[in-house]
């Protein structure tokens, strides 16, 4: 049996290749048409490791550039200087540990800083007394009157050291500025007897008086700040001799005062004032 012949394929014509002609170089002086439309692709992965390849070269950037002074950030300065400067403070004061007679003081505290934590000043302070309720209850209940002097003045030479300093914020929006302040120094003052009879003389005494304290300052203004502070004076005092009758060998002031007996004395004073500064700015000596 004969075999069918299988047809013969026809030859596959071969496909035409475009060929685009090549731009011409522009000639000196001649503009580039640049408008063409990039190919197509995915743009936001291109967008995203061009901006990956943007950052690292900023950083590389970065690392190498030098650093200088100016580049360094430093704390806050001080906004309040003492140095060379003198501080006047007026003060009034009141005593904290005598239950019979209650002094009340008005004064003043003339000072120096040498440094911005060290300085030499003089105080002076006038005393007005007053006398408490125990004083009228051991008259009442005893049948007698307690023995007691009042102080009519006192001045002193003292130093300050100044070694704590601070700051705090009010509502996260006003600095207010502080330091603690010690003080110590050697003065004299003058006591007064006031006698348990009114008809017999007072005598006054002239006091050594050492003193100690610490007082807490805040910076409200370039020349002026608030203080507030605890002063212990001690001394030595004389009062009035227990046996003075009229006509016995203490009726007379000096006689008293020559058979008086003493006693140790811790005057403790709370004071408070505004200190103004003079001059009234300063200036900073070092950089930023």
């Amino acid at each position: 049996m004969a075999q069918p012949k299988k047809p013969v394929p026809a030859q596959e014509a071969e496909p035409e290749i475009e060929m685009e002609d090549k731009p011409a170089e522009p000639a000196d002086g001649e503009e580039i048409d640049m408008g063409a439309e990039p190919p197509p692709g995915d743009l936001s992965a291109d967008m995203a490791a061009a901006d990956a390849n943007a950052n690292v070269v900023k950083a590389g950037a970065v690392a190498r550039t030098p650093l200088s002074w100016k580049d360094i950030l430093v704390v806050v300065r001080k906004p309040f200087l003492k140095a060379k400067r003198t501080e006047l403070y007026p003060m009034v004061g009141t005593t904290l540990n005598d239950n019979m007679i209650r002094h009340y003081s008005l004064g003043g505290q003339l000072s120096y800083y040498l440094t911005d934590v060290l300085a030499i000043g003089v105080e002076g302070q006038y005393y007005v007394d007053s006398f408490r309720e125990p004083f009228d209850l051991v008259a009442r209940q005893a049948r007698r009157l307690p023995t007691v002097n009042k102080y009519n003045w006192s001045g002193a030479l003292n130093f300050h050291y100044v070694p704590v300093y601070g700051k705090f914020a009010i509502f996260d929006k006003k600095l207010v500025t502080w330091e603690v302040a010690f003080t110590a120094g050697i003065g004299a003052g003058q006591s007064e007897v006031i006698p348990r009879d009114t008809k017999f003389e007072a005598f006054t005494t002239l006091l050594i008086m050492p003193n100690v304290g610490a007082n807490m300052r805040f910076f409200i203004a370039k020349w002026m700040t608030v203080n507030v502070g605890v002063r212990d004076y001690i001394f030595i005092d004389k009062f009035e001799p227990t046996m003075r009758v009229e006509g016995g060998i203490n009726d007379s002031a000096e006689d008293a005062k020559a058979n008086a007996t003493s006693s140790f004395i811790n005057n403790v004073m709370f004071q408070i004032g505004l200190s103004f500064w003079l001059p009234t700015s300063f200036e900073y000596t070092t950089f930023r």
